[in-house]
């Protein structure tokens, strides 16, 4: 029995059909005249893509290009076959169906399109039929696909969540939601969203999102937008329904944090400002009255020695302490000395500097200090204190900044009544005790 032909150009009262194949979509496309111009015009109205010439080719069934001079000859043939829309750029061959040399194949069968294995898609492999059809990824293709898997996305959620249901239930009665029932499905994919992606979903997982609603529910997409989900998700602004719920959680979260650290930490929690706060906080540190008790509750501070040089240990380290006492009588003495010589002299820098550096033919300096702490008072003098603090209650001279520092008192003098006669001075100093300053116990 001879073939029977396939014609896949039908004049029917002047007009042509023609089987065009634009990305993974196959239609009829009407034609009036062989024309190429209006060819693409149609085509591009019946797939509902942009009109956008530069770079379309049109292939044959044999993977030909057709071309404007010889398109009028290509369709007015009895086996022009599918014609195939292609933009540069995209890799497409023609692979020949196994049963397409057989005298029985028809000849509108559809070409086998390959593409590179990253553009290939599931929802394209029809393991039923005689060809695998693997369509290159057009514009139009990608974007079927983005709202094909976002569809998907958004209805799986909303069928396995609670009160999901209701929702599609409502658009397909009213083909519309009410503001409660947004809300709720707004909520519903933004808690599966930050479930899946954390607490900041990126830009792309937000669009899919957005994109899926408008697909699924086709009149909740706003006509007067550029993708018609702008509504819930504006990349450009970063605004929108499904944005707004993700900074509300975000700020919850972080209130709920703070409030777990509060109630953590040790204490009561209090009313009032920084200030109340501050000064609550520094209560501890200034209450004072029980200093005397110190030593009653830890007796074995009496047997240590040196707690100055510890706590100067402690807070700048063994090197520095032990660069300090090691360099002081050979190095800085000597500076301070030299530097204080050169300062307004007065009868208190005269008297420490006999007593740091005295004459040879003079062996002691009656009522004076040693040599060594003569030349660490003379620092007072070389650095003279400042006024400080808020109040400023005035600058100290450096005589009475010397008192400050260390005390004298003789041999046989009552330490207690010493320390009864502290009335007001917080400010810590050495108390020293000997016959007489230079000798001391």
């Amino acid at each position: 029995m001879a073939p029977r032909p396939a014609l896949t150009l039908l004049p029917r009262h002047g007009n042509m059909l023609l089987k065009v194949r634009l990305g993974d979509s196959q239609k009829f496309i009407k034609l009036a005249e062989p024309n190429l111009t209006d060819f693409l015009n149609a085509v591009f109205a019946k797939f509902g893509v942009p009109p956008v010439r530069e770079g379309v080719t049109i292939l044959d069934s044999s993977g030909t290009e057709v071309d404007e001079e010889v398109f009028e000859d290509i369709v007015s043939s009895p086996s022009v076959g599918v014609l195939t829309i292609k933009y540069d750029g995209e890799p497409v061959s023609v692979v020949p169906s196994p049963d397409s040399a057989s005298t029985e194949s028809s000849s509108d069968t559809i070409p086998v399109v390959t593409t590179p294995e990253s553009c290939r898609s599931p929802s394209l492999d029809l393991s039923d039929s005689q060809e695998t059809i693997i369509i290159s990824d057009t514009p139009a293709g990608k974007r079927q696909r983005l709202d094909s898997e976002s569809k998907q996305c958004v209805e799986s959620i909303l069928a396995r969540k609670p009160g999901g249901d209701r929702i599609m239930n409502e658009y397909n009665r009213t083909k519309s939601l009410t503001d409660e029932s947004r809300r709720k499905m707004v909520n519903m994919l933004v808690a599966d969203m930050t479930e899946k992606n954390g607490s900041s979903p990126t830009r792309q997982v937000k669009e899919m999102y957005a994109r899926g609603i408008v697909t699924l529910f086709p009149s909740l997409s706003d006509p007067f937008s550029k993708n018609g989900y702008e509504h819930y998700y504006d990349s450009q602004s970063g605004s929108g329904y499904l944005a707004w719920r993700i900074k509300t959680i975000q700020r919850s979260t972080a209130r709920d944090r703070r409030a777990s650290f509060e109630e953590g930490r040790p204490g009561k929690t209090t009313e009032g400002g920084p200030t109340a706060r501050r000064e609550l906080q520094y209560l501890p540190e200034k209450n004072l009255s029980e200093d005397d008790n110190v030593l009653s509750e830890f007796p074995r501070f009496k047997d240590v020695k040196g707690l100055i040089e510890q706590d100067f240990v402690l807070m700048f380290g063994e090197g520095a302490s032990g660069k300090l006492l090691e360099r002081w009588p050979t190095t800085f003495k000597k500076k301070v000395i030299q530097q204080c010589r050169k300062l307004p002299s007065t009868s208190e820098i005269e008297e420490l500097l006999l007593a740091a550096d005295p004459p040879e033919d003079v062996t002691e300096v009656d009522a004076g200090w040693d040599s060594d702490l003569s030349s660490i008072l003379l620092l007072s003098h070389l650095i003279p204190p400042t006024a400080q603090g808020r109040k400023k209650p005035g600058k100290v001279s450096a005589t009475q900044a010397e008192k400050h520092l260390v005390v004298f008192k003789k041999t046989g003098t009552s330490i207690q009544e010493h320390l009864d006669e502290i009335t007001t001075s917080n400010q810590p100093y050495l108390l020293a005790v000997g016959v007489r300053r230079g000798f001391r116990d």
